[in-house]
């Protein structure tokens, strides 16, 4: 059995102590590459209890218009993946105990050299990874070696995700289940609590892992409905959006952007934990 890393550490903490993880999704590099640090150290003290750190790509595809605006801004801005990897590294200086994920497609992974890229990942203290365009039956060649090193591939169970096809997704997953509560784009639609509550139920009934849900989660109401559920809860598209809205025309944050958004990532967490 794989040496437990702080996803598996941190998931056997909240569930010894009867409660649910907040898990906070944010842009790297977005508003900008002096603000985004900022943002990332303080998610913790906010009551953020894993972090979900999302890599910038030109073609999103599972992303909504908020993440991909972000998106966008943040590759202006010139965030790589190198420099993603820098920022966690700076992180791990001030804190050393939360996990960290980074969420992105594999065509920035290949591009660097998924051998490189673990090396890098690991030595820089990142815990596990989130790659939506890469199934179950392609990631033998990521996943493995990710291992090796001690990190977490994290998979994806959706609504369409159907009985025969299940089993194939959750073997050899690790680290927590994410599962998407909508059909679609992130930030596109709201989760319907019965019909989430039978997918978990089926999810449960064959896997022992940890199972977030995310994608359709926007307020502090539905998470803290979300949170009774599953083990924890996944918001991004309402951060990203809460950020957005101290951009000026020009993309320059205003002077109470960072207070504001960490007081809505608060609340946030409350609503999760309570």
């Amino acid at each position: 059995m794989a040496e437990p890393n702080r996803i598996d550490t941190r998931f056997h903490t909240l569930r010894e102590q009867g409660r649910k993880a907040f898990i906070a999704f944010t842009t790297a590099g977005y508003p900008n590459l002096g603000a985004y640090p900022l943002l990332l150290e303080k998610l913790p003290a906010a009551g953020v209890d894993l972090i979900e750190i999302g890599v910038p790509f030109s073609d999103p595809m599972a992303d909504g218009p908020a993440i991909q605006a972000a998106n966008n801004q943040a590759l202006r801005e010139g965030i790589t993946l190198a420099k993603i990897l820098d920022m966690v590294r700076d992180f791990r200086t001030k804190d050393n105990e939360t996990p960290i994920v980074l969420m992105g497609y594999y065509n920035p992974i290949y591009s660097y050299g998924p051998m490189r890229f673990l090396d890098d990942a690991q030595k820089a203290g990142v815990d596990g990874f989130i790659v939506p365009d890469l199934p179950p039956e392609e990631d033998e060649e990521f996943r493995v070696p990710a291992a090796a090193r001690g990190l977490r591939v994290i998979r994806l169970v959706t609504p369409t995700t159907d009985a025969e096809r299940l089993p194939t997704v959750l073997k050899d997953a690790s680290g927590f289940l994410y599962y998407v509560s909508i059909t679609g784009i992130t930030g596109s639609a709201s989760a319907e609590a019965a019909n989430v509550k039978t997918n978990i139920d089926a999810i449960r009934a064959q896997s022992d892992l940890p199972i977030a849900i995310g994608f359709g989660v926007n307020t502090p109401a539905q998470a803290h409905e979300m949170a009774a559920l599953a083990d924890g809860v996944i918001i991004g598209s309402a951060i990203v959006k809460r950020i957005s809205a101290h951009l000026d025309d020009y993309g320059k944050p205003s002077p109470t952007m960072l207070d504001d958004a960490l007081t809505f990532v608060g609340d946030l967490a409350k609503a999760v934990h309570g």
